[in-house]
């Protein structure tokens, strides 16, 4: 028998898939965006872009930004009763008015 592989993206085909129409091309305004500390934002993953990806059990998550690291931003989100911390860039978020 073959052992079942235990990676961080197992199990993510249907939320990592994007939709024909938006395949090849990479959303420059979601890239370019500047986050100031304090902005609420979402955690949408983009599945074309490996780097700076946020484990998928936080997709769909709304949190606040808390400072910068390098190019990634520092994200309070509430899970359950605990904050947790997530790091991730600015193609995975998207701002919350």
């Amino acid at each position: 028998m073959v052992t079942r592989t235990q990676g961080s993206r197992r199990g993510t085909r249907s939320i990592l898939k994007k939709a024909k129409n938006d395949r090849r091309r990479l959303n420059i305004n979601r890239v370019m965006h500047k986050y100031n500390e304090g902005d609420k934002v979402a955690i949408v993953l983009d599945g074309a872009q490996q780097k700076g990806m946020p484990h998928r059990r936080f997709q769909g998550k709304t949190g606040r930004i808390s400072g910068s690291q390098g190019r990634a931003y520092i994200i309070q989100v509430k899970d359950g009763n605990m904050n947790k911390t997530v790091v991730a860039r600015p193609e995975h978020l998207k701002p919350i008015e």
